[in-house]
Formats: C-alpha cells, sequence, structure tokens
C-alpha cells in the first residue's frame, strides 16, 4: 500500500468481532487468562499474549504496527512522550563513562537530558554543529555510544547532511539516531538515508491537535546488534536476531522506567496519522509563504527557513525533503522586548510550549523552553533574545498572514 494509504489501514485488519472499522480502544491495565500455566507461558515468552498496559496493549500494538509500516521499518515500541523515547533509547545504549554526540541545534529539553540528567550518571554529551558534517567525525571516541540528531533543529533550523553522517556512524560501528518530529514519515524516512534508530515525539504533527503526549521508537534494520559495542543487546540478537535492540528495550528499558502511553493517547495517534499527508503539505505551504512574507517585512531583522533559496541548508532540504521545509520557521524582530510585544499582540496564534497543532502557534524560546541555559549555552544552541519561533498552523493563510502583520506593526 501506498503511505496514505498506510496511514488510514496499516497496522489494522478490522475488528472480527464486531466489524469496528476503528481501532478499538482496550481501555485495561491488565488482562486476565483462565489457568495459571496460560500466564506463566506468556511471562516465560512460550506463548504470545498481553500481561500489562505498562508492557504492551492492542491499541498501542496497532499505532506500533502502523509506524512501523510508514518508517518501513522493522519495528516500533511507543512511549508516553518524545522525551520517554528518547531518553529509553539512550539508557539502552549508554553505561557510564560513555559518550553521546549530539547536534547543537537540538530540542532544549533534549539537551538537557543529555548533559543534566545524564551527565549526573558519569554519561558525556559532546555537541557539534551540522554545518560542517567532519564534526561527527571528529567527535567520535572510543568511548562514543551513539550520533543524535533531529532531521530539522529545533528551533536552530539547521539540517543535518543525514546519509553522510550515517556513513561516518557506521564506519565507527556505532548507531545513527535521527528524531524525525519536525518532517514526519509523510515529508522523510530517515531509514532509507542510512539511520538505525528513528524516534517521534507524537505529540506533534503525528497527533495534530495538541490532544495527547505521546513518543516512538522505530528500528529501521540498518544497524546490525550481532556485531554491535554492547554485549547485552547482543547476546540477545541469538534469540531475537534483528529485533534484538527493541527486545532489549521492551523486556528492560521501557518495561522497568514504566513510560508506557495511555491507551486513549494511542487511539488519538492512530487518528492523528489518518490526516498526517494532507495536513503536513498545508503546513509545509502556509509556513513557506509566511516566511517569504516575514521577509518582505522592513521592520523584520531575519528569517530562518531552510527551504528558503538563498538559506544555508536549502541544498539537504531538497535532496532529503523534496524541497518541503517543514511546518516550523523563526524570525526575529531585533531584541526581546519587540519579539514579546509581537507575541502578546498576536490575535490568532496561540502562545504556548508545543509545536505540530493545526492551529499556529508561537512561543519565545530564550525565556521558556531554553530559559535554564547560560547566554553562551543559548548562542551555540541557536537561540537569540529576539527570536521568535513559529508552528504554522494549517489555517487560511490570509488570516495568519494578517496576524503577524497586524502583530509586527504594534511591535515598534
Amino acid at each position: 500500500m501506498k503511505f496514505d494509504t498506510l496511514s488510514i489501514h496499516g497496522g489494522f485488519a478490522g475488528d472480527s468481532t464486531n466489524g469496528a472499522t476503528a481501532v478499538p480502544i482496550w481501555q485495561t491495565v491488565s488482562y486476565a487468562y483462565k489457568t495459571a500455566e496460560e500466564l506463566a507461558d506468556v511471562f516465560d515468552g512460550k506463548a504470545a499474549g498481553y500481561i500489562y498496559t505498562r508492557i504492551a496493549n492492542p491499541t498501542t500494538a496497532a499505532l506500533e504496527a502502523r509506524l512501523t509500516e510508514l518508517e518501513d521499518g522493522i519495528g516500533c515500541i511507543a512511549t508516553s512522550s518524545g522525551m520517554a523515547a528518547i531518553a529509553s533509547v539512550v539508557m539502552g545504549l549508554v553505561r557510564t563513562g560513555d559518550t553521546i554526540i549530539a547536534a547543537a541545534g537540538i530540542f532544549g529539553g533534549t539537551v538537557s537530558l543529555f548533559k543534566n540528567t545524564l551527565g549526573r550518571f558519569g554519561v558525556g554529551t559532546v555537541l557539534v554543529d551540522v554545518a560542517d558534517t567532519s564534526n561527527f567525525a571528529n567527535a567520535i571516541s572510543d568511548k562514543t555510544k551513539l550520533i543524535f540528531v533531529e532531521t530539522i533543529g529545533n528551533p536552530r533550523m539547521d539540517v543535518p547532511d543525514i546519509p553522510a553522517i550515517a556513513e561516518i556512524a557506521h564506519r565507527a560501528n556505532i548507531p545513527f539516531v535521527v528524531d524525525n518530529t519536525v518532517t514526519t514519515p509523510a515529508l522523510f524516512r530517515p531509514g532509507a538515508f542510512g539511520a538505525d534508530i528513528v524516534i517521534h515525539s507524537t505529540s506533534k504533527f503525528i497527533n495534530g491537535h495538541g490532544t495527547a503526549i505521546g513518543g516512538a521508537i522505530i528500528d529501521t534494520g540498518n544497524y546490525d546488534w550481532r556485531k554491535g559495542p554492547f554485549e547485552d543487546i547482543k547476546q540477545l540478537s541469538g534469540k531475537a536476531g534483528q529485533l534484538a535492540f527493541l527486545a532489549h528495550l521492551r523486556n528492560l528499558i521501557y518495561r522497568d522506567l514504566g513510560g508506557c502511553p495511555a491507551p486513549m493517547n494511542s487511539f488519538l495517534m492512530l487518528q492523528g496519522l489518518e490526516t498526517l499527508s494532507g495536513r503536513m503539505a498545508k503546513h509545509c505551504e502556509n509556513a513557506q509563504r509566511l516566511a517569504w512574507f516575514l521577509r518582505e517585512r522592513p521592520k523584520v531583522n531575519w528569517v530562518n527557513y531552510p527551504a528558503l533559496p538563498d538559506n544555508q541548508f536549502h541544498s539537504r532540504v531538497n535532496k532529503l525533503f523534496g524541497g518541503w521545509g517543514g511546518g516550523l520557521l523563526t524570525f526575529g524582530l531585533g531584541d526581546k522586548q519587540k519579539a514579546f510585544r509581537c507575541i502578546n499582540s498576536l490575535k490568532l496564534a496561540k502562545n504556548l510550549a508545543n509545536l505540530g497543532d493545526a492551529k499556529t502557534l508561537v512561543i519565545h524560546p530564550a525565556s521558556t523552553i531554553f530559559h535554564e541555559f547560560c547566554a553562551d549555552e543559548k548562542q551555540k544552541m541557536g537561540v537569540s533574545e529576539d527570536m521568535v519561533r513559529v508552528s504554522v498552523g494549517i489555517e487560511d493563510f490570509e488570516d495568519i498572514r494578517a496576524d503577524f502583520e497586524q502583530a509586527i506593526e504594534k511591535s515598534f
């Protein structure tokens, strides 16, 4: 099936009991078995079955199957949030003394996880600028256990050369982890370009309506876990084969951390996936038009949108995303006060800490999601005091344009 068809039908063949065409919500904590022997066999892996929703749930399993198909992977684990997905993957790969290499322009919450939380347990993080791909090769040491990037950095808006970084990671025999939240599989499938593990915050464009928190981990099948520097996963590969990493997560890290999604949230993600392709096209179209409009405003100091022809990452956008720049952009008005006045004057756009909603959303990153970082750290992550981040919605563009036009005028 093609992408749009998979978005609607993937992972669910219908309800044979009652004929439901939407995936049912199995809103239950646990699952009863007729005999003690049956439940014991499921625990021991001798028989298939559900035990406890913290480990697996039929509604969530349908979401995992659909995401696996959409990302052309070999398996998926859905999580309670995007951060839970990242934490599960990284904690499944690193130990005390190991090092993570990450793109410098990624989400501040991810940087905090790497440097502040994992740093407490002796895990190091090296942040590198994606503009020069050689930075990744230069940062690798014998302690490096993974490379992590976002397809489009949030909010730096930088685009890594994913095929080139994949080659660097594979030469060093380490997994390459790609956060595909901002582009989604509707625009880009990282596995086709060498990524080993794909991560999503499904709370964003996949959900699409700001109604549920969730995340996902997809193994693309590109990495040979039998040959990696992970002894525990290597041992599992004798039994689980290429699914060894997901088995390692499901039966240890994911199970023990408890980062499972609620069945209702999995249902909402499935609903969002049904319209993902059409929404992403509209997000991209509106973002492109808003970027051009803002560039033409004399009071706007700068606009950062990777699909603009003079953007330094324009050629990568063409190569990787077919020219689509995603639904996110940033712009600057000169100082923090003007940025605040602009946000306060917006009537249609909502000022909140999310992205990927059907509605247009704005935020001042420096004082909110990056507020805990010092000025030097913000600069390295591409966050300036005058920056306004816009998640461009799917409203009529003329209404979006008019809202920003009046807000910018009121900022001066």
